[in-house]
């Protein structure tokens, strides 16, 4: 059973280049929204509570610019502590999309790791209606969290489950690691 669910939702067509998130819980409520900027060299996502958009939750900083395996902090905006950073596994990425989770020191603690080789092979070279899937394991091979992308050719989801596990992540870097989903990898679809 999960601790804590959430969905990322976006429409796919807009007529603006900029990207809006929407984050619902699992009573559809919104949670958080994130604008994503077009034309960034250096990727800087910020989530916020509502459609005010005065308070932030969330602040992603890559910490290079334009970045084949890049690496983004994750701050707590309330607190302004750094919480873990998550890291695209550039070269492994090329065939089936692949993250390093990081605690604040840099230490690895889990890889977020999409559903299997063979689907992701479908999915980059003959269909991208076949929905990601990807699962965040610790070294032990325990999943902490799925994401899971939802179907729908109009609206792009990601279905988030953080699992009752000891060391799960914090919430809001499972959020992170779904916003990074939905906004580097969502880039591809």
């Amino acid at each position: 059973m999960a601790e804590y669910d959430f969905i990322v939702k976006s429409k796919i067509f807009s007529l603006s280049f900029d990207k809006k998130f929407n984050i619902f819980d699992g009573n559809d409520k919104l949670i958080g929204l994130c604008n994503q900027k077009a034309f960034k060299l250096k990727e800087d996502i910020r989530v916020f509570s509502d459609e005010s958009m005065k308070k932030e939750i969330i602040k992603i900083q890559a910490k290079q610019v334009v970045d084949f395996s890049a690496a983004y902090d994750v701050y707590d905006s309330d607190t302004k502590t750094l919480l873990g950073s998550w890291q695209r596994e550039g070269l492994k990425s090329v065939l089936r999309d692949s993250w390093v989770l990081m605690d604040p020191h840099g230490r690895q603690i889990a890889q977020l790791q999409e559903d299997n080789m063979t689907l992701a092979l479908v999915r980059r070279f003959l269909s991208n209606l076949v929905p990601q899937s990807y699962y965040l394991k610790n070294a032990q091979g325990v999943t902490l969290a799925s994401y899971e992308q939802t179907f729908n050719p109009f609206l792009y989801g990601l279905k988030v489950k953080i699992f009752k596990q000891p060391n799960a992540p914090h919430p809001k870097l499972a959020m992170a690691g779904a916003m990074l989903l939905a906004t580097i990898e969502g880039r591809q679809q």
